[in-house]
């Protein structure tokens, strides 16, 4: 067995060791622990969530998922590096894609984790490793030394000091951004319960989420808060009410026009980011229009939900869904890794 077969196949079990997870089995107790210990550390990762996102790991490590992601590519690399990884910490295991990708390629990886997220990623890789009986990652909490490149992810400000700290090294380093959805009003009650989905599943805070709609004129906004209600217990989230409640009297003081059903609010803006508990809109004149706008604004989207038939718009309920080939920014890390050879 070579050792990308190894790297692999211990992909596919940690596939079906978090597709069997349950809280009260005491085979996961290990695993829990580290839940609930990042619950403890991180407000925002509730069980809920975090199974989310175990169930979503689950399904995309699938071994004909894997293989189709990895088809094109010629991996292991030749001459292994050490890769920098810095990442974000908004939603739970959200740098776990940078860190299966230097898996796969052969490379090392020095890993800083978000200091809210710093529990279920070490897990993660434990496991790998041990399936695998290869060492890939060290987690660090000191400056990085001895290594060849950068993958960072953080804000647009944070951004700015890994491109002085570290430009002059190879590097990925990403950027705010969010999800964007285009309705055009034919939409059903599941697409737009999807889309509920796609705006308030962890709370709103994924760069996946949608952020902002464009909606054709005269569209009837109550269909948007239609979508939302099945998540209205979302209010019942201490951190999450507090938001809401904080952006509320900022709009009201600030004299903004708005509307809210209690748990949400809706704000028509150009802006792509929009606060907690709120959603931007804006219409559009024609598609053709829309899609020239969509197009100059593209390095402020990360994904586009719509039941529109066009290119790289992806259906209503996905945006927290994607395949392992969705690479964030749309920069394929794989290739990035690839080429550093």
């Amino acid at each position: 067995m070579n050792r990308n077969t190894k790297r692999i196949d211990a992909l596919i079990k940690l596939g079906i060791h978090l597709e069997n997870y349950t809280v009260e089995n005491p085979e996961f107790s290990e695993l829990q622990i580290c839940v609930e210990k990042a619950m403890q550390s991180n407000g925002w990762f509730t069980q809920q969530a975090i199974e989310t996102v175990f169930k979503s790991w689950a399904f995309a490590l699938k071994k004909n998922a894997i293989q189709k992601w990895l088809n094109t590519y010629s991996l292991p690399v030749k001459s292994p590096k050490t890769i920098a990884l810095i990442l974000a910490g908004n939603i739970p295991m959200v740098g776990f894609h940078d860190l299966i990708c230097v898996w796969v390629s052969g490379h090392k990886a020095q890993i800083k984790c978000a200091s809210k997220d710093e529990v279920l990623l070490p897990y993660m890789t434990r496991f790998l490793e041990k399936e695998a009986g290869l060492a890939s990652f060290d987690y660090v909490d000191q400056p990085f030394t001895q290594f060849d490149a950068v993958i960072a992810t953080g804000s647009n400000n944070s951004a700015r000091y890994f491109e002085h700290y570290f430009g002059q090294y190879p590097n990925l380093i990403r950027k705010n951004r969010n999800g964007v959805a285009v309705l055009d009003g034919t939409e059903s009650k599941e697409d737009l319960e999807g889309l509920g989905s796609d705006i308030l599943q962890f709370f709103g805070l994924g760069c996946r989420n949608v952020a902002k709609v464009y909606l054709p004129k005269d569209y009837d906004l109550n269909n948007l808060f239609g979508g939302l209600f099945p998540y209205a217990d979302v209010i019942q989230h201490s951190k999450y009410a507090n938001n809401y409640d904080y952006n509320k009297a900022v709009f009201l003081m600030s004299e903004h026009d708005f509307l809210e059903n209690g748990f949400f609010m809706i704000k028509e803006s150009p802006e792509f980011s929009a606060p907690i508990a709120c959603l931007h809109y804006e219409y559009y004149d024609t598609l053709d229009e829309l899609k020239e706008h969509l197009n100059a604004n593209s390095e402020a989207i990360q994904c586009i939900v719509s039941n529109l038939n066009m290119e790289s718009f992806i259906p209503f309920g996905t945006a927290q869904k994607p395949n392992l080939w969705d690479y964030a920014d749309q920069v394929d890390t794989l290739v990035f890794l690839s080429d550093l050879n």
